[in-house]
């Protein structure tokens, strides 16, 4: 399976995708930290996070996918929601605590 074919896989099986440098439970950079704490702070128990810095290919690949170049990215339902910045915005506005309500039900 090609690289963007696997990518296309990961979102569309799994109703929230985090694209991060590392894990939640050990990040290797400080916007996929807060990625993951504004995640766990939204509720969210249960998503795919991938380590980017495991897999060149998927590193370079979800760039070339979301047309964003950087990493972490977020993904709800297929839907490329952004990165920490946007994710934090979205945070603090309520947004993204709804779209993560609607990815549960």
């Amino acid at each position: 399976m090609d690289t963007q074919a696997l990518i296309q896989q990961q979102i569309s099986d799994n109703a929230v995708v985090l694209y991060m440098k590392g894990s939640p439970k050990f990040p290797q950079c400080g916007f996929s930290g807060l990625a993951a704490q504004i995640l766990a702070a939204s509720g969210v128990k249960e998503y795919l996070a991938v380590d980017v810095l495991a897999d060149p290919a998927i590193r370079d690949g979800i760039k070339v996918f979301s047309n964003w170049p950087t990493i972490p990215q977020l993904y709800i339902h297929g839907n490329f929601i952004g990165g920490a910045d946007i994710m934090r915005a979205m945070y603090e506005q309520g947004e993204l605590q709804k779209l993560l309500s609607e990815s549960a039900e």
